[in-house]
């Protein structure tokens, strides 16, 4: 699957300069021209894009994580992660689906990819897995905790509408469906096909 990398919504200039390497982020900075002539740095981060995945098991259900980490407050979510170097977004999908939860799947479809913010350059890849199927115990590393959980669609609905739900474009779409029976319609046909 060819998975195209979305634009920026503030494309960042050959002009600008690595100013900080950071463990997650790099800061890159440039000067640009205003409209009355003056100029002013402008400054942008960078990241690893990151793939994230709506798991619908063998009997159509939907598998979300309870998940925490070392310094965050506990969230659900889909499961997911960054994308290493080299590797492409389906391929870090289907290695975060294992990880995160032992599933596997044959049967993948690109739901949506986007930039969710201009001040950092960091694509997001939504892919739906249908057919997954458990295939091993999954093992996490050391600074995080995964707990699985299978939902029927209404369920995943509530489920997205939480607070603590991480996937905010996700539940942007989970919102518009629930005002609009056509969003509803074209939501379930992306992810039960």
């Amino acid at each position: 699957m060819n998975v195209e990398r979305p634009a920026s919504k503030q494309p960042m200039p050959e002009s600008a300069k690595l100013v900080f390497r950071g463990v997650l982020f790099d800061v890159y900075q440039w000067e640009q021209e205003l409209f009355n002539g003056q100029f002013r740095t402008f400054e942008k981060l960078k990241r690893n894009d990151a793939s994230v995945i709506i798991p619908v098991t063998e009997d159509g259900k939907i598998l979300v994580t309870y998940q925490e980490q070392s310094g965050r407050v506990p969230f659900t979510a889909l499961p997911g992660g960054h994308i290493d170097q080299g590797e492409e977004p389906l391929a870090a999908a289907k290695r975060e689906l294992m990880e995160e939860t032992g599933y596997e799947s044959s049967n993948w479809h690109l739901f949506d990819a986007i930039q969710p913010t201009s001040k950092i350059d960091w694509a997001l890849y939504f892919f739906v897995a249908r057919g997954c199927r458990k295939v091993k115990e999954f093992e996490v590393d050391g600074g995080e905790k995964i707990r699985t959980e299978v939902l029927g669609f209404d369920e995943f609905l509530e489920f997205a509408k939480g607070p603590d739900f991480a996937e905010r474009d996700i539940k942007f779409r989970v919102l518009e469906a629930l005002l609009d029976p056509q969003k509803m319609v074209a939501l379930k046909q992306q992810i039960f096909g």
